[in-house]
């Protein structure tokens, strides 16, 4: 989820990485639903560490508890968790770097509907949601928070079908962009995604109870069983009958379209203990450093992971090149991300609160520094020269995944294109010598695709949602070609005035 209105975040020390705004869980008919769900959420913490919520249903009523910061902070305390009854239980993990920080954006949305009362989580970003939200207010409807997910209430409670699971199918099929989601209302957990499937969503069983959520290690985590991936633009509808059973309906799509996974998913997001797609993350981040050694090689003495992102592109990049892994820089995990106030002098020795060179392992070597991507590029240029402050004789910069020249409007929060390293800089000569480097080299897009599918990209019909590397967008923007044709237009009025 991301939120399309609002004032920028204050400076953080992930200020150069991308983010993933969230992760999501649920579970229908177990008599520990939500603190299965608290399990849950600590699993896909990695997703979305600003705030969580969880909401529940205990046959009469339903619960809502929020908070901001992490899962484990608020939702490994018993007394939280016994405001949380009832055997149906939806949570959610979220990550914004724009938009308003505010308790009311914090998911899961409940509504009372005409058909009864209804929960929504979600992972992703609408790409029509701004156009859609306009309507909707011109129509009367009043919104209460700074997220697109709210969009989704709206068009439920406008539809014209009786069942709330038609009206939750009315919705989305008004919705475009890229989502994994889950809705819950008294009987029914009810899992989407959206067409071509960008964002990921499995499906899994504890105890013979559904559960959907991001990724297989929230499975994993609670020893529940992997049943499968939710397909790109399927609906599963799970419901409680009056005999206690649980019955499913799966509603596939009318005009099916190939599935188109996130790249991103192998890149950084995903945790590598899961399973994308069918994929395991960690063998894909491995096979990418293996490639990288293949097109990028360097004469040198030691491989260096960039923590945590970089590790298992380094570790495949050190067995292909036979240049010894090292740990030659060490990650404080303990650093959070709102403690220090925006100033410069923050700024400046940010990177040393959360990375330390390892001296005894870079002193007077050649140094391969691995990272499994390059978004500004700020952070590249401080880790440079603190492994060149630490005794390196030489610094080559790795990249295990392609130049990133375009932004994401998916649920990715990625800055304007003119801010992209890549965009920045003339060509790869330009770049190196900014990031302080003697020499630099990213994988290529075919690398990365043999990496993941073990085919190269075509470019007719691409395996992967990849527009961040290639500008092929693989859906309609209406939100971003209505602004531009907002700015066109007063544009247009101020040469006329």
């Amino acid at each position: 989820m991301i939120d399309s209105f609002g004032d920028e975040a204050p400076f953080t020390l992930d200020d150069d990485s991308l983010h993933e705004e969230c992760g999501v869980f649920g579970i229908l008919g177990h008599p520990d639903a939500a603190t299965l769900t608290a399990l849950g959420l600590h699993a896909l913490q990695h997703r979305g560490q600003e705030a969580a919520g969880i909401v529940s249903f205990d046959g009469k009523q339903f619960y809502t508890e929020k908070r901001m910061g992490l899962v484990g902070d608020h939702y490994t305390d018993p007394a939280t968790l016994a405001k949380l009854p009832g055997s149906i239980a939806i949570g959610h993990t979220r990550y914004s770097t724009t938009g308003e920080v505010a308790l009311r954006n914090v998911q899961p949305l409940f509504a009372e509907l005409e058909v009864g009362g209804i929960a929504i989580a979600h992972n992703g970003n609408f790409t029509n949601g701004l156009t859609l939200r306009r309507q909707l207010i011109a129509d009367g409807a009043i919104c209460q928070s700074t997220s697109d997910t709210e969009v989704v209430l709206h068009l439920i409670a406008r539809s014209r079908f009786t069942s709330s699971s038609d009206r939750f199918v009315d919705a989305i099929r008004q919705v475009e962009g890229g989502y994994s989601m889950l809705a819950m209302t008294r009987t029914k957990l009810i899992a989407a995604r959206d067409p071509i499937g960008i964002r990921p969503l499995v499906m899994g069983e504890l105890d013979g109870k559904p559960i959907f959520c991001s990724e297989t290690c929230a499975l994993d985590i609670i020893g529940a069983k992997f049943i499968r991936d939710i397909e790109n633009g399927e609906v599963v509808i799970c419901e409680i009958q009056p005999d206690g059973s649980i019955s499913t309906e799966v509603i596939k799509p009318q005009n099916p379209k190939p599935e188109r996974l996130c790249l991103f998913e192998y890149v950084y997001f995903a945790r590598p203990d899961s399973v994308v797609g069918g994929r395991n993350v960690y063998a894909a981040r491995k096979n990418m450093g293996i490639n990288l050694a293949r097109e990028a090689p360097v004469e040198a003495d030691v491989v260096v992971p960039v923590p945590d992102g970089g590790t298992p592109a380094a570790i495949g990049f050190a067995q292909e090149s036979g240049i010894p892994f090292e740990l030659g820089i060490i990650r404080n995990h303990y650093v959070g991300r709102t403690f220090i106030e925006p100033t410069q002098s923050i700024r400046a020795f940010g990177v040393k609160l959360k990375h330390s060179a390892n001296r005894a392992v870079i002193q007077g070597k050649r140094v391969v520094l691995v990272d499994d991507s390059i978004v500004r590029g700020t952070t590249s240029l401080k880790i440079v020269q603190m492994i060149r402050d630490a005794g390196a004789r030489e610094v080559h910069m790795r990249v295990a995944s392609p130049m990133i020249y375009h932004p994401d409007f998916y649920g990715i929060d990625t800055p304007e294109a003119d801010k992209l390293l890549a965009n920045q800089h003339a060509d790869l000569e330009s770049m190196c010598r900014y990031i302080g480097a003697d020499s630099l080299a990213f994988l290529s897009i075919d690398g990365l695709y043999r990496a993941v599918g073990g085919k190269p990209r075509d470019p007719k019909a691409p395996e992967f949602t990849d527009h961040y590397f290639t500008g092929d967008y693989p859906t309609r923007l209406l939100d971003q070609e209505d602004q531009k044709s907002n700015v066109h237009n007063l544009s247009l009025l101020a040469s006329n005035g």
